[in-house]
Order: structure tokens, then sequence, then C-alpha cells
């Protein structure tokens, strides 16, 4: 009796130490987790003399707000708090600026203050902050960016034979585009082969086929990233890295997209690497393992083969979704706005006729063209966020002090969209481009390429694809919807703004 005495004795006694250690243990937990959020809110603490911005919600900031539509409703905010306000990313401090006269001020008038990038856990999960988009300002993105500017020079738009190269792939694109016979197809699958063959002439030296399977599936990949780099789960991520441990999220597919693309990625460059001949470049891959090679021995150096996968990727990536979902804008307003496509191909007809395919030489003296093409620029805002960056160091705009490090979202939609510059910004309208001559005018109010030493280093090349390319199409096609259905003009939202899926007939022009 006194032995089941004793145990029952030792059993109470075990529970309650039982309990009192679970007690502490809670009690810790709940002291680790007070203190996490103790140091989260302190984060979320708006520094001294920083602008103004909306009111952020306890632990996500104003995160759900860019759901849906951030660069719309960034505009109105500044309409609200003035062009340049903060927001609380969960935590992370951000600068968003509105409007031309705020846009130019800090990234032309103070460029090196905003050159860097932010340190989002997102980037360094993806890139290393390596390669070259998403590169800290520094040595690294300095090595990359004159690699890469001189690339396009000699293996792209410096040589005069580079025309012809894209002409010859406007052939092989409305030579495709003609076998659908005038019925209805989607043309996005198209000209994203069409427009990424460009850029792989410059990274690889030759073009892939339409029907790369493997190729046609990484730049799938691309394009489901660029949407994915700019969802909900992006910015929760940035904000609560600890996400990583979650096995399900958006963001989870976006890492296993990044891994996919690297080892393709890798056996391209191996394979386009076979044949080199040193300090004798076919492309841009052979440029990057001759600097790798003369930089060696020096430590300092950023010329790696991780960086070069990146660097790679990123070209693919920045050369092809802007261009294709500009042209893919352009086709979708070409049916949408019949009288325009109209004065399009008169004046094509007028300039170049049938005979031979349209060239750069013939740019100057189609004016409407070219103020079609920049209307589809403004208006559609392919990038309307640019990519984000961050200040070097302290800076100070309009009074307002924005510390070392922090975010800084150029809202490129509101610049164009901004009421001082543009009359009646919401219509499509191609004669803002034009003086009452009909000749065409530059606006200064016009950056679908950025501005500053980040701008965008493919602008050239954008511009010649752009034009080639277009007129190419409408010279041969008489672009129209079936049945005379009109897709919705909603874009899918992403780090670029894309139409959503549409089909287009494509009818020869009797000529």
């Amino acid at each position: 009796m006194e032995t089941s005495a004793q145990v029952r004795g030792m059993e109470q006694l075990l529970a309650v130490s039982h309990g009192h250690a679970c007690l502490i243990v809670a009690s810790l937990l709940m002291a680790v987790l007070s203190l996490l959020l103790i140091r989260h809110l302190a984060k979320q603490r708006r520094p001294r003399g920083s602008p103004p911005g909306p009111t952020p919600l306890p632990i996500f900031g104003n995160i759900w707000s860019l759901a849906s539509e951030p660069h719309v409703y960034l505009k109105k905010q500044s309409e609200i708090h003035g062009p340049i306000f903060s927001l609380d990313l969960g935590g992370i401090p951000a600068v968003v600026l509105n409007g031309y006269d705020a846009i130019k001020e800090c990234l032309l008038h103070q460029s090196e203050v905003f050159a860097d990038r932010p340190s989002l856990p997102l980037f360094r999960k993806m890139t290393k902050m390596g390669g070259l988009l998403n590169s800290r300002y520094g040595r690294g993105w300095i090595e990359h960016r004159k690699l890469a500017v001189n690339s396009f020079r000699y293996f792209g738009t410096g040589q005069k034979s580079f025309e012809g190269k894209i002409s010859e792939e406007c052939m092989f694109f409305v030579d495709a585009i003609d076998k659908y016979k005038g019925k209805p197809f989607n043309p996005k699958h198209l000209v994203t082969n069409a427009v990424s063959n460009i850029t792989n002439l410059i990274v690889f030296g030759e073009r892939f086929t339409y029907d790369d399977r493997d190729f046609q599936q990484m730049i799938k990949i691309f394009s489901e990233n660029v949407e994915l780099a700019a969802s909900g789960w992006a910015f929760l991520y940035n904000a609560f890295p600890w996400m990583e441990i979650l096995p399900f999220g958006k963001h989870q597919k976006l890492f296993r997209n990044a891994a996919e693309v690297y080892d393709f990625l890798l056996s391209l460059i191996n394979r386009f690497t076979q044949g080199r001949t040193r300090h004798s470049p076919r492309h841009y891959i052979d440029a990057y393992h001759d600097e790798m090679e003369q930089s060696a021995g020096d430590p300092e150096a950023s010329f790696s083969l991780e960086n070069m996968i990146f660097s790679v990727g990123e070209l693919i990536i920045a050369g092809t979704e802007t261009t294709t979902n500009a042209i893919h804008w352009a086709i979708l307003y070409m049916a949408l706005y019949p009288s325009i496509q109209d004065k399009v191909q008169r004046e094509i007809d007028s300039v170049v006729g049938s005979c031979r395919p349209p060239s750069l030489d013939d740019k100057p003296r189609m004016p409407y063209v070219e103020a079609v093409l920049h209307e589809v620029l403004r208006f559609c805002n392919v990038v309307p966020l640019g990519i984000f960056r961050a200040t070097c160091e302290d800076a100070l705009v309009r009074g307002y002090s924005i510390p070392r490090g922090t975010m800084v979202i150029t809202n490129l939609y509101s610049v164009h969209f901004d009421e001082k510059y543009w009359g009646n910004p919401t219509d499509f309208s191609p004669e803002r481009f034009l003086d009452r001559h009909g000749n065409f005018v530059r606006r200064e109010a016009f950056l679908p390429f950025s501005l500053g030493r980040r701008h965008c280093l493919g602008e050239q090349l954008a511009r010649m694809e752009m034009f080639l390319f277009f007129t190419t199409l409408l010279q041969r096609f008489r672009l129209q919807f079936p049945n005379d259905f009109v897709p919705s003009l909603t874009p899918r939202l992403g780090m670029t703004l894309q139409p959503r899926p549409y089909c287009i007939c494509a009818v020869r022009r009797q000529q």
C-alpha cells in the first residue's frame, strides 16, 4: 500500500513538474514572440523627417494595399500625401516617387544616390544580390553593366548587320502567323519567341526555333516568375522570410522555377562555350569567360560562373518580357482602333510599299508609326513601378530625409498619367506625339525605360525591335478580333503589365 501511494505521489510530482516545465516553455515562447513583435513594430516607426504616408496596419503595414493595381493605388495616395510619400511593407520602410518632377529630381539630379538596389530577402534568395539587374551599386554592378553595354554594342546594336538579323527574325515571325490563314490565334507565343531570339543572338550568338520545347519552357517560367515576383506572397516573404519553412505558398513556386531555370541556363552556357577561342568572343557568353579569366587573380572581382548564370537569365528576362508585352499591347490596340490601324498602314504603304521589308532608314519618314508606338508605351505602362531601387547614402529631397538603404519605388505609371504634362491622359491618342504639321515630337515626361544610372541598357535595342516587328506585321496583315469580340483591356499584374490572353485574326492584306 505504501509502495502504491509512493508511486502515485511520484506521478503527481512528475505531473506537477511537467506542468511547470510546459508553463516555463510557454512563457519563454510568449516572451520571445512578444520581443519579436515589439522589434517588428519598432521597425514600423517612421523615422523623424521622413515623408508622410498612409497609416500602416500593425505587423503587415501597407502590404495588402498593393495586392491589386499597386501603381493605381500609389498614384491615388500621392494625391493625398504628395508626390513623395512613405510606405511600410511589413516593417520594410519604402519611399514612393510619383509624377515626373519628383522622379526626375531623384533619378536624374541625384542619380548616384538613387542607384542602389534594396537588399530584400527575395533578391538575396534568388540572385544573392549578384548578377546585373539586382546587384548592389558598386564595383560588381559597374563591371557587369560595362560588359553588358559593350556586348550589346559589339554583338548587337552597334553592328550595321544586326538590323538585317532583326529583319530576318521579322520574316520568321510573319511567316509563322501566315500559317493561320487569317483564322483566330493567340499571338503571345509567337511574339515572345521572336523577341527573345533577338536577345539570344547577343547572348548565345544564335536563335532558337519556335518549336524548341526546352527553351519555350524556360521562357514560360521566366514569364511566370515575373508575375510571381510582384505578388502579395513576394511582399509577405520579404517582410517575413521565415515563411520559407512553409511548404505551401507562391514563393515556393518561385523558388522551384528559379532552380529549374538555373540548371537549364547552366546547360546552355556549357553548350555555347564549346569551340571558344580566348579573346575572340562570338557572343556575351564568350566575353564573360574572357572577363573571368582576366580577373582570376583578383579576389575582389565579381565575375564568376554563378554571376554569369544570373546575368544571362536577367538579360533574357529584360530583353524578352518588356518588348514582348509592348508589341502584344500594340497588336491589341490596332485591332481595337481600326482607324488608327488605317493611318499606320497608309504611312507604311506610302514610305515602304509592298516590295521590300521596312528598315530603320524609313523611321524618320514615318512620324505616325513613331507616335503610335510611343503612345502604346505611355498608355500601357509595361513596367509600371520600374525595378525597385534603394539609396546608397542618406538623401535629402524637398526637405524630407531618406536614410541610406531605404527602398525606393518609382511609379512610372504616375509619370505617364501626370495631368501636368499630358492632356486627357486616360485617352489613347497617338496625336499627342505629333505637332500641328504632323511631325513627331518627343515629350519630356516619357520614361518607359526609366532614368539615371539604372536606366534600361537595352533601350536602343527595344526601340529597333518594336519598330521593325510592328511595321513588318502591319505591312502584311490586317489585324481584327474574331467575330468583333473585344477582349478585356484589364492587364495581368506583375512586375510587368501584360494583356490577358486574347485571340486575333491576321488577314493577309491585298496589295
